[in-house]
């Protein structure tokens, strides 16, 4: 098993590996890097992020893991930004909830890479929050925006690649060992 930091460099690299044909299957949780690369944040994997599980016909999960924020240093906000939603997550980055929008054009990006698969592909979606900071108790919290990205999501996706809605949080351990057996029947089935 490998982890990848969901960081820009860590699904280059996971990214690259699996076009190496090096991965048997993808339990893709963290895919915040999409949100990154729309936004211009600083964890951008680039344009080919989500990819390379369909073009090698490998097994994926996929799950819209902080896909409801955009990482960026403290200094380097963008402008048009500065009247968004923050939260500083440490010294050297600060957090942006994603809007209802971006959101939808988020998932029309993830439904047409998912579409493309050569592989059994599956999406789950915890309603319950999408990252540590998306609880309902919290500010950051957007459930307009959650659903827009999951209407848009399932209106684009093909019927042959379900769509798991599970009410969970993303961090709950009974989310985390449900996507886990589910993947594996992914990988007895391929």
């Amino acid at each position: 098993m490998l982890v990848f930091h969901a960081n820009g460099p860590g699904g280059m690299a996971m990214e690259q590996l699996i076009g190496e044909g090096q991965v048997q299957a993808v339990l893709d949780i963290t895919t915040t890097e999409l949100a990154d690369e729309l936004c211009g944040g600083k964890g951008s994997a680039g344009p080919h992020r989500l990819e390379k599980a369909g073009e090698m016909g490998i097994p994926q999960l996929v799950v819209p893991g902080a896909l409801d924020m955009v990482n960026y240093f403290p200094d380097a906000i963008p402008p048009r930004f500065r009247d968004r939603r923050f939260r500083v997550h440490n010294s050297s980055t600060t957090l942006m909830r994603t809007s209802a929008e971006e959101n939808r054009r988020l998932a029309e990006t993830m439904a047409e890479k998912l579409s493309r698969s050569g592989g059994p592909v599956v999406v789950y979606i915890p309603l319950r929050g999408f990252s540590a900071v998306d609880f309902p108790c919290q500010d950051e919290k957007d459930a307009e925006a959650d659903r827009a990205f999951i209407e848009m999501l399932k209106a684009n996706l093909p019927s042959r690649i379900p769509v798991i809605e599970k009410d969970m949080h993303i961090n709950d351990p009974a989310f985390a060992r449900e996507t886990a057996r589910a993947l594996l029947g992914l990988l007895e089935r391929s």
